[in-house]
This record gives C-alpha cells, sequence and structure tokens, in this order.
C-alpha cells in the first residue's frame, strides 16, 4: 500500500513524451498511444497506461503492482463517466420530463 501522498495519477502532456519514451524503453515495450494516464511515484513517472488500448508500460525497477491497478481502475473511470451522463445532466432529463408529463396531464 502506498502513502496517500505517495503517487499521483494525472493525464499525459507535452512535457511527458520523453519520459514516457524512456519509461516504455525501461519496460521492453512500443510507446503508448495517446490519450495516456500517468501513475507517479514520489514525483517521477513509474507506470502509465494508454486510454486508447489499455497497454501498460511500468519501470521494471520500481514495484508498481498497485499502481498499475489504480491506472486501470481510472482508465474505467473514464469510459464509466463517458457512458453516462454526469448527475446534473440526469437530473435536468429527469425534470423537464416530469414537466412535460405534468403539462400533459
Amino acid at each position: 500500500m502506498y502513502r496517500a501522498n505517495a503517487y499521483v495519477i494525472r493525464l499525459a502532456g507535452d512535457a511527458d513524451e520523453q519520459p514516457l519514451r524512456s519509461l516504455a524503453e525501461l519496460d521492453s515495450a512500443a510507446e503508448l498511444d495517446h490519450p495516456i494516464l500517468v501513475g507517479e511515484i514520489d514525483g517521477k513517472p513509474a507506470a502509465a497506461i494508454s486510454l486508447h488500448d489499455r497497454r501498460v508500460v511500468a519501470d521494471p525497477f520500481v514495484h508498481t503492482d498497485l499502481l498499475r491497478s489504480y491506472l486501470r481502475m481510472r482508465a474505467n473511470a473514464f469510459d464509466a463517466h463517458a457512458v453516462r451522463p454526469a448527475v446534473s445532466d440526469r437530473i435536468r432529463h429527469l425534470l423537464r420530463w416530469k414537466g412535460a408529463a405534468a403539462t400533459a396531464a
């Protein structure tokens, strides 16, 4: 288990290109396709996952088992969010539907 502030998961940006390339080389893997989530441990990229195809690369010299699990969970959350509308949108839709039903009655 990591300390709560030991890792960070975030979307990769332009400044992450070289660190991601290095991470893929360390893992003897091809570079990931964007969009990418980066997992940092103590401020350094230790693992990453492509949101496109779910391939993961990780630093083999760092214990990243738990971080890779967190990256997969976060990637699944992105999918769930894309499929299901936000709560505020669902509430507005329900209120419009109830309002239309009340005026029709």
